[in-house]
């Protein structure tokens, strides 16, 4: 290794700024100017070609630019007028009044707000991004909390074969609007967790976006020694199952440890996706080390106010780590805190799961929340299956998990073409009213041409950026001058631009569009209706068959035929997918059904008024019909056979139906029906599908309900947790004598539609009370197999005591003709989740 040379002290240069323009520091350490254009101009109108070469990255950028161009934008009554608005929108939108009572904590792996910031590498930190900027606007009380990773997310290139290689740039975190977090003295914070190796620290630093504060942690600092504890934070998803529950115990036992740090008090912790499930186990033991609590009343207080989200659709997504590496890193900790080392596993393994099955993420955040959702409705269907076997005596239906569709976050992703359109026609706060489904009616007096010359401007913009980074490709690929200057030549502004952009993961099935290429040329090359296709997208680096497909599309790219028509802009990021998303004319989604979670992609084009051609899977089967857009296939589950199927409807419905209607300019000059479908689209998509919403119904739906309970819970002490292990103990004891005596509808076994059928139950109670239990008669329509369809739950109230037994009677009201069938369960009553593992283990059904 050649020498180098250490420093023995560090000096922080800042720029020097004219008094005229202070403030420009805090303008760009705060990320509002990545989502609005006037304060954005700020920089861009400093110096536009360095904000380019920056990456966009302000901080970096004021700590390049000249003394000069600063003295004379000082003296710039233009560049001080775009300076002033800017300061004063700042100011306006951080001056707004946030809630001081309640706090949610926002945990998550990855976190997508900034080109120049690669900590994210899909789909989940994009959606955790815009989850803290639709807090910001909507003014909900939220903090971030993540990893601070050493090397980006992967940077790819394509060597002249196709294949991805790729490397990690070094993030210089002093070069990025992200500062070191200091204590009430001045100094650097940095809280530290207990590792196999020894004591883990972590530097805690954050970054501000909007009225929200993200919160990073970051152990490669010099106060640790072992360069494995410094390399924990050194990249996102990389290194084994040791560099992974590292990462994790980092995030979560870390994370926690912070915000108590930094003088914060969450009310509610949202674990956003399952890699930050111990902070479970660390409320857990801080609530048992401060209060005393016995384990069981520190797991009934802690899962009242925590929230977990799944965005994963199939088992093979889950962190699993097997029960020898979990005592590796948890004895110490389970012994120092008076925790069982079994009971911590119990929080991670199904109910009478063998002592070798491996302790799951996921099922510790289910077991240790008390709101769970996924992030569409069919992805709920999905999880309620996959996770069934939890609660194996409920119908599949009940499995409590609810779901809140993802959403993006307008402000960033809308084009400023169609912003400017809209400010002309919409009202005057539309950017305010944004999920207001009342904002986007104006949408039909828009006129057609006004749109259809905005998204003429955005293609082209789309053309040229990427011709300029094929020319880039190409000269990093050593290509020859004549390739080079046929790059000119690929992509037609004027051609229907079908986009795909998206991580390479084979259920998407990049390909399928090519399962019949000289069909696709017939289509592509039609000389009066042209077709082109945009790709771009990353393979994970382990993911060997996800880099098959990229250079499959690759290699036909350098088919002569179709060299003009397809292109792939290489090392996909939030810049590629926002320019490819505000571009094409068709979005084209292709999931095998049922493994999207959700899917945000999609959801960005039709914000922009980009129709889609998807698989009816995640968001879009719920919006397929109002959407304008076209379905691939039916509403039913996945087999092989279906990219045959589904590659010939993609081929119909682009020969019969899309391109025809999109050439169809008549004297009008441009397509009446697809902009017709155009303004269908954006009138839809735009409230249902943007972070507004979501956060609005993740506020109302489970943070607000979480907040409340965690207050009452720690009231007294937390007494009402105490109470409620003691009272769960005391049904335990007797619970086995508890029992249905007798069971029916106490009347003939005909009766007429719309005539009330009585329920009825005697139950033996062994001494509980009846308010102690819970008697419930699940009513349905017998189907053709004898089961219970199209169910209803009706709880029993208590009526007359019969000796020890009580009578429990209920009326249902038949609203159809036919057979219909009841059962009766019976399950602890006063649960305030009455299906977590301590309730649901006693329900039984009659």
């Amino acid at each position: 290794m050649p020498f180098q040379i250490l420093p023995k002290k560090e000096i922080l240069v800042l720029p020097a700024l004219p008094e005229a323009l202070r403030r420009l520091t805090e303008l760009a350490q705060n990320l509002i100017w990545s989502w609005d254009h006037d304060i954005r101009a700020v920089f861009r109108r400093l110096d536009p070609v360095l904000w380019k070469s920056s990456g966009h990255n302000p901080v970096l950028m004021l700590g390049h630019i000249s003394q000069n161009t600063l003295e004379k934008s000082a003296k710039d009554p233009r560049y001080l007028a775009v300076y002033r608005k800017a300061c004063e929108l700042h100011d306006a939108y951080m001056n707004r009044p946030v809630r001081k009572d309640k706090l949610v904590a926002y945990f998550s792996m990855e976190y997508g707000l900034l080109e120049c910031m690669p900590i994210y590498s899909g789909g989940l930190g994009i959606l955790s991004g815009d989850h803290l900027k639709a807090a910001s606007d909507a003014e909900v009380p939220l903090v971030g909390v993540g990893l601070l990773y050493q090397r980006g997310y992967l940077h790819q290139r394509l060597n002249p074969d196709g294949w991805q290689t790729e490397r990690n740039p070094v993030n210089d975190f002093y070069t990025l609007p992200v500062v070191p977090t200091t204590d009430l003295h001045g100094r650097e914070l940095v809280v530290s967790v207990k590792m196999p190796s020894g004591p883990v620290f972590i530097k805690v630093w954050h970054m501000n976006v909007g009225r929200v504060r993200l919160y990073l942690l970051d152990t490669n600092i010099a106060e640790n020694e072992d360069e494995s504890n410094r390399d924990i934070t050194d990249q996102l998803y990389g290194g084994d199952k040791q560099t992974r529950i590292r990462q994790e115990i980092v995030l979560s036992i870390g994370g926690v440890r912070a915000m108590k740090a930094v003088g914060l008090k969450p009310t509610a912790f949202h674990m956003n996706e399952g890699h930050s499930a111990f902070l479970a186990v660390e409320r857990i033991r801080w609530l048992m080390e401060e209060h005393g609590l016995t384990f069981e009343e520190a797991l009934e207080a802690a899962r009242r106010s925590n929230v977990f989200t799944s965005h994963t659709p199939v088992p093979a997504g889950i962190d699993l780590f097997d029960p020898g590496l979990m005592y590796e890193y948890f004895h110490d900790y389970c012994e120092e805190t008076g925790i069982r080392f079994e009971q911590l596993l119990s929080l991670g393994k199904r109910l009478g799961a063998g002592p070798q099955e491996h302790f799951s993420m996921a099922i510790c955040a289910l077991q240790t929340s008390a709101y769970r959702n996924a992030v569409s409705q069919l992805h709920r269907t999905v999880s309620q299956h996959m996770w069934h076997d939890l609660w194996p005596e409920l119908p599949t239906w009940e499995v409590p998990i609810g779901s809140v569709t993802n959403g993006v976050h307008l402000p960033t992703w809308l084009n400023g073409d169609l912003a400017t359109i809209y400010d002309n026609y919409l009202q005057p706060d539309w950017r305010e009213r944004h999920a207001d489904p009342k904002t986007w009616d104006l949408v039909k007096e828009i006129p057609a041409s006004e749109l259809w010359e905005g998204h003429r401007h955005r293609k082209r913009l789309l053309v040229q950026f990427a011709r300029e980074r094929l020319a880039a490709q190409l000269v990093a690929r050593k290509a020859s001058a004549s390739e080079l200057k046929r790059v000119q030549e690929m992509l037609d502004p004027d051609a229907f631009t079908i986009g795909f952009a998206r991580r390479f993961a084979t259920y998407k099935r990049a390909t399928l569009l090519f399962r019949d290429v000289n069909r696709l040329k017939k289509i592509l090359l039609n000389p009066k209706m042209p077709v082109q296709v945009v790709f771009a997208g990353k393979a994970h680096p382990q993911d060997h068959a996800g880099k098959v497909l990229i250079r499959e599309i690759f290699q036909l790219t350098r088919d002569p035929e179709l060299a003009r028509r397809i292109v792939f802009v290489e090392n996909y990021s939030i810049e590629v997918g926002r320019e490819v998303i505000q571009g094409v004319d068709l979005w084209l989604n292709t999931p095998r059904r049922g493994e999207e979670a959700c899917g945000t992609s999609g959801m960005k084009a039709g914000l922009n008024g980009i129709l889609n051609l998807s698989i009816l899977d995640g968001w879009f089967d719920e919006t397929y019909e109002i959407s304008g857009g076209w379905a691939i296939g039916e509403r039913e589950a996945y087999a092989e056979d279906q990219d045959e199927i589904h590659a010939g409807a993609i081929y119909s419905l682009l020969e019969s139906e899309i391109v025809p209607m999109y050439y169809d300019r008549k004297e009008e000059g441009f397509p009446e029906e697809w902009m017709r479908r155009v303004k269908l689209c954006l009138m839809n998509l735009s409230p249902r599908f943007n972070c507004g919403r979501m956060v609005k119904e993740y506020d109302s739906q489970m943070y607000e309900l979480a907040h409340q309970a965690g207050l009452e819970v720690a009231q007294d002490n937390f007494e009402a947790a105490r109470r409620k292990v003691r009272w769960t103990e005391e049904v335990r004891r007797v619970w086995n004598d508890v029992r249905f005596v007798e069971m029916g509808t106490g009347g003939d076994s005909r009766v007429l539609s719309g005539q009330p059928i009585t329920m009825r139950a005697v139950v033996e109670l062994a001494g509980l009370r009846p308010a102690d239990v819970k008697v419930e008669a699940v009513v349905g329509r017998v189907g053709p197999e004898g089961h219970l369809e199209d169910t209803q739950v009706m709880t029993l109230s208590p009526a007359a005591e019969a000796g020890t037994a009580w009578v429990f009677t209920g009326q249902y009201l038949p609203a159809q003709t036919g057979r219909l069938g009841y059962a009766m369960r019976l399950s602890p009553n006063h649960c305030e989740d009455p299906l977590s593992r301590p309730c649901y283990s006693l329900l039984r059904w009659g």
